[in-house]
């Protein structure tokens, strides 16, 4: 354990954010931000932080919608189209306590939902959703949200097979895959871009050196997927072009070929898993009449059958690792490939061998394959929530448009509640949720929304009640991860903008007219809680014998370095040499290509193994006729979701403030769309514009966006939806969930039509406030 220092400048102060550690100096309009000296390959991301200081859209006081100030709480759907007032922080909380105690008192706490999700702080204390949450348990509680948006199907699925996604995610480390890969298979790719970022900050990125560092020895690697790029060019990969959506036809093709030409692993099968006789049966078409073959999978896939033989072959004769990205599963039967890859990685039987077997979401942010630190990160207590209703995070409009409707979530059937109060802090849902008309009017449902947001997002602007927060850089905190192995002092650095205040004195003055002050803040500041989660650290090291520093030290360090262990790869090195004495936290103790569990679900869309389920929406569909094109919406390159779209380095990669669209010039050409054409791309749920850019990097039949622009929709004769100017992807995309299991995003990949865009063009609006004005104690604190 080492407190490090690098050499900052006496006008310096060390800071944190998801993209890593940097030093910051200056004036809140012009400040200097440099990367930590000590990073082997810093994220590009950090150019968009100067921005955010002082930027236009930041919100300036506390407003209230005029709709709901003129004619109280209800469903209206002037939200996102009505103008604020300008009140004082003194009317703000009173009118946003007295509503929290309405909705107590009239229908429950279970009509209240708090909403956070997104990745607001790499800091530990002042992080959103632990904020929200412990605020809104002090009150009563509040109806939660499960899983995530990235991961969905794989947090649900994975743990009766495997292990729960944030243990899976140390499965394999990369020092392994430097040192004894031999073959990696990527499913969806392995892109450097997505591993830049990490929920609490990224103390060293060390994908690229790694990934680098197993091409210098010998390593050759396969992307299977539509998108050349999702995996670097340095490394001389294969690229495989298949169809999106149809990998789990791909893998069956390959499973098949190791089947029938006996290269699969019984002895590992028999020993280390259960149920791969029935997976069997289907594959080789004895319990259904349709064997897996790779020429079953040829018109699926788009790739011949012969090269499927070839790379499986390759993949039982050598040191194989199968990686998977988020991707695959943030699309219609999600859960699928996710198995798929799985059983696939069993046949070859090198699971639990360093730097081989199955690495699910391995690249997909900096810390995933990382040693993880010998303890887990200090982070806000929550509390406990007295309220058991919930849901799936991905299913938020359907709850609000659904209220009492029933449905059904990992083998539980439930209802939706009836919320009658948001309360969102921290996140955008207008980026991370799909088919963004049905959300607008999910969002006119509700009798309140009350949002804490530094900026003016879709979702500020839907508000009914707005706060202003502030940004980290305006306040002290830790960041820290409990896949990385390194702690940050975020020393504040400049002064809140205008009126902004923390979540924390916001949620305070909240509690404290609701009789919750002692319960939320237990009596301290936010100085003495960084302190407080300072020192559990430093006590559950001490249980495991290692010394911390003093809570001044590490303040006036750079850096706190932790000892790290083994992780799950350790787990799965015992458990490979004895499955009886070691066994995993499945059912059965083995890995399940079979699951009696979820085949007792009953469910039609996800059975008891993994199998080929055609979507609604590939290429391959009838849809496909009326909407010819894959839209792959796939993380962006310059900036994290939607945060800081406004900053120059996410500029940078838009034309005149609109997203790219990449299209293969075959695509192109039939649709006369030339490169830098202002494109409209649609279909019955809505439509954006995007700037064409022809890329033979793209599968013909796919064009790709990427998300995270802010949703920014115009009304224009002939779109009775309107459209978005700027190229927010999910204005198109499908709002229903995986399956009936997980019920997760399946924003990944939708159908739509491509034209260029022949009126006149609107122009993209500034990041800027919406109409305003002001009330007589508008200026007051």
């Amino acid at each position: 354990m080492k407190l490090l220092r690098h050499q900052a400048a006496a006008s310096e102060r060390v800071h944190s954010s998801h993209w890593g550690t940097f030093f910051v100096s200056g004036r809140p309009e012009q400040l200097l931000v440099r990367p930590n000296p000590a990073d082997p390959d810093p994220s590009s991301l950090l150019r968009n932080i100067p921005d955010a200081a002082r930027h236009s859209a930041r919100i300036a006081q506390p407003v209230i919608r005029r709709g709901w100030l003129d004619g109280g709480p209800g469903p209206d759907k002037r939200r996102g189209r009505d103008e604020y007032v300008a009140v004082s922080w003194t009317e703000a909380l009173d009118l946003a306590a007295a509503e929290l105690q309405r909705i107590r008192e009239q229908h429950g706490c279970g009509a209240i939902f708090g909403g956070s999700y997104g990745w607001s702080s790499a800091g530990r204390f002042h992080h959103a959703l632990s904020q929200i949450h412990r605020f809104l348990n002090s009150i009563g509680g509040y109806t939660a949200h499960v899983a995530s948006y990235s991961s969905g199907a794989s947090d649900v699925i994975l743990p009766r097979l495997f292990a729960p996604v944030l243990t899976q995610r140390t499965a394999v480390v990369w020092p392994d895959v430097a040192a004894h890969t031999e073959l990696i298979v990527a499913f969806g790719g392995l892109a450097v871009k997505n591993a830049e970022v990490g929920a609490g900050g990224v103390g060293r990125h060390t994908v690229r050196d790694a990934l680098q560092a197993a091409k210098a020895r010998g390593a050759r690697f396969v992307l299977i997927g539509p998108l050349r790029n999702d995996l670097r060019t340095a490394l001389d990969a294969e690229w495989i072009a298949l169809r999106p959506a149809t990998d789990v036809a791909f893998m069956l093709g390959l499973a098949h070929t190791l089947a029938v030409e006996g290269l699969h692993d019984r002895a590992f099968l028999q020993r280390c898993c259960v149920g791969y006789e029935a997976f069997e049966r289907y594959l080789l078409g004895e319990s259904d009449g349709c064997p897996k073959s790779p020429e079953w999978a040829e018109p699926i896939t788009g790739i011949r059958a012969a090269r499927v033989r070839e790379l499986a072959r390759e993949m039982a004769a050598k040191h194989t690792l199968i990686t998977m990205s988020h991707s695959l599963q943030r699309a219609e039967h999600g859960e699928q490939p996710v198995w798929m890859a799985l059983v696939l990685a069993a046949m070859l039987g090198r699971i639990g061998m360093p730097g081989a077997g199955y690495g699910y979401s391995l690249g997909t942010t900096g810390n995933v394959g990382k040693r993880p630190p010998i303890v887990p990160m200090p982070s806000l207590p929550q509390g406990r929530n007295a309220v058991s209703s919930f849901i799936p995070v991905a299913r938020l409009a359907d709850m609000l448009l659904k209220p009492s409707e029933p449905f059904e979530f990992n083998g539980q059937r439930l209802h939706y509640p009836d919320i009658r109060l948001i309360y969102w802090a921290g996140g955008n849902p207008f980026h991370h949720h799909q088919n963004l008309n049905r959300l607008r009017e999910a969002f006119s449902r509700p009798q309140t929304i009350i949002v804490n947001e530094p900026f003016w997002t879709a979702t500020a602007a839907h508000a009914d009640i707005v706060f202003p927060s502030t940004i980290t850089l305006e306040r002290d905190d830790i960041s820290g991860s409990s896949e990385d192995n390194f702690l940050t002092p975020m020393h504040k650095v400049i002064e809140p903008y205008a009126q902004a205040k923390d979540d924390y004195e916001i949620f305070s003055e909240l509690a404290a007219r609701l009789g919750a002050d002692g319960v939320y803040t237990e009596g301290l500041t936010s100085a003495q809680w960084l302190r407080r989660l300072y020192d559990d650290l430093r006590a559950q090291l001490s249980a495991k014998g290692h010394v911390a520093p003093p809570f001044e030290e590490f303040w006036d360090s750079d850096e706190l370095e932790l000892p790290t262990h083994d992780g799950f790869a350790g787990v799965l090195k015992r458990f490979r040499e004895d499955p009886l004495r070691t066994p995993l936290q499945t059912p059965s103790g083995k890995i399940e290509i079979f699951s009696e569990t979820i085949a007792g679900f009953g469910y039609a869309d996800c059975g008891g193994h993994p199998r080929w389920i055609e979507p609604e929406e590939w290429l391959g569909s009838a849809r496909a006729r009326e909407f010819p094109l894959q839209l792959v919406s796939n993380q962006p390159s310059s900036r994290l979701h939607s945060q800081l779209d406004f900053a120059s380095y996410s500029q940078e990669t838009k034309i005149d403030g609109r997203e790219i669209m990449r299209i293969h010039p075959d695509e192109a050409a039939k649709r006369d769309v030339a490169d830098g054409d202002v494109v409209k791309v649609f279909n019955d749920r809505g439509a954006f514009l995007a700037v064409a850019r022809l890329s033979r990097e793209v599968h013909p039949g796919v064009v790709q966006v990427p998300t995270g622009a802010w949703w920014d929709p115009v009304e224009i004769p002939g779109e009775p939806q309107g459209l978005c100017a700027r190229g927010n992807v999910n204005t198109v995309t499908r709002d229903v969930g995986t399956s009936r299991l997980a019920q997760a995003c399946t924003g990944q990949l939708c159908l739509v039509q491509v034209e260029r865009f022949r009126g006149a063009v609107p122009p993209v609006r500034r990041y800027a406030v919406p109409t305003q004005t002001a009330s007589d104690t508008s200026g007051t604190p």
